[in-house]
């Protein structure tokens, strides 16, 4: 005799506790009048039965795991720090924690941990140059160990200065983040005499053409509220200075280079080859001019910030970050030209001298964490976005 046992379509709902006994009980019935009489056959059949009953209920609790798990955001993060190499990082685990160190798979192997604390204020550290930053944001914002939708993001590092714009131990708010790597170069010794360097921007004629930013990555400008915001929250704190980098600043013969430092707002130029210089410093100013169409000024000098913001921008593409929350403070640690009567090489091969490294790293935390805790503590105002004020 041949048994068939039919199951409807229906959705596992729809059978209550009462009804599944009821189809059981029928089927073993039939079973019993059948010429499966053995005890083997009538085991297996039952179990089969009662496999096939419960099937579409195992099924529903698997995708009920399925979903539960991708509806788990990971830890919210309400200010995630961005600090690219480990003085940069300390100085806020120093001052912020107990911290919860989480793993994340792609990060720098020399800073393989994210560290939260109860505030949901994080801090995690890149690497230091472009390719670092790049690929370690890019491992940040893809894990789905962390919902960063609504996080806002803070570039904190140190950098070289402008003497015309800022001192040793000044911190810099910034409105763009400009590339200064993405240009044409010729060796200073073959130039034309009419170029003032041997840079000038790809595909264009000459050093004073903008470049058709064909890079997409060039320029970057961050939003003007968020930067505004910051700088109101920091403008008058006190920062940190050193004898030493008194003593740098004072062998300049003009302001502000000769002056204490100070929380200001100016723009950031990137570039994985540290320079020095008058004349490379003053095609930082241009660069920056040209590609802002005169609306930023250049005053610090590093080599991340591009690379961070382009990753954010690819994660934010995804939905998984907001680009209105990402805001960047440089402090200088040291000069990026040499005072009057003092060569570009001593200024670069000398630039620990200067003093501004360790008044430089504190003010990170001290021009910075207005805004963390800002963001932090009135959690409710600015959870939506930049309050309007």
């Amino acid at each position: 005799m041949h048994l068939a046992v039919r199951f409807t379509s229906r959705s596992p709902s729809t059978y209550g506790a009462a009804q599944m006994k009821s189809i059981i009980r029928s089927s073993l019935d039939l079973l019993r009048r059948s010429s499966f009489s053995s005890s083997l056959s009538m085991t297996a059949a039952t179990a089969a039965l009662l496999f096939s009953a419960c099937t579409p209920t195992f099924a529903q609790a698997a995708d009920s795991v399925r979903s539960a798990k991708s509806d788990n955001k990971g830890q919210p993060v309400k200010v995630m720090i961005i600090s690219m190499f480990g003085p940069e990082g300390k100085v806020w685990l120093d001052k912020l924690g107990p911290w919860k160190a989480i793993r994340v798979d792609g990060l720098s192997p020399d800073y393989p941990v994210v560290n939260c604390n109860r505030q949901e204020v994080c801090v995690m550290t890149t690497g230091m140059g472009h390719a670092n930053a790049a690929a370690s944001l890019m491992a940040l914002t893809f894990s789905d160990k962390f919902d960063l939708r609504r996080t806002y993001f803070m570039i904190a590092g140190i950098a070289g200065i402008d003497p015309m714009q800022g001192t040793v131990g000044t911190a810099a708010w910034a409105r763009y983040l400009v590339d200064f790597g993405i240009q044409w170069e010729l060796d200073a010794r073959e130039k034309p005499d009419s170029w003032p360097s041997g840079y000038l921007g790809i595909n264009t004629k000459g050093p004073n053409d903008k470049p058709p930013l064909d890079y997409k990555t060039e320029v970057f400008r961050l939003n003007p509220d968020l930067a505004d915001a910051a700088y109101a929250l920091s403008k008058n704190v006190t920062l940190s200075d050193s004898p030493e980098a008194q003593a740098a600043r004072a062998r300049f013969s003009y302001a502000p280079a000769n002056q204490p430092p100070k929380v200001i707002q100016c723009d950031t130029l990137a570039s994985d080859t540290w320079w020095s210089g008058k004349y490379i410093g003053e095609r930082a100013r241009e660069w920056t001019r040209l590609v802002t169409d005169g609306k930023g000024v250049y005053c610090t000098t590093q080599q991340e910030d591009n690379a961070t913001y382009e990753a954010l921008s690819r994660a934010a593409s995804a939905h998984r970050v907001d680009l209105t929350r990402v805001a960047a403070v440089r402090t200088g640690s040291d000069f990026d030209r040499p005072y009057d009567g003092q060569s570009a090489s001593d200024n670069l091969l000398d630039y620990a001298a200067q003093g501004g490294f360790v008044p430089a790293i504190d003010n990170l935390y001290r021009a910075g964490n207005p805004l963390v805790q800002e963001i932090a503590t009135h959690w409710s105002e600015w959870r939506a976005g930049v309050p309007q004020r």
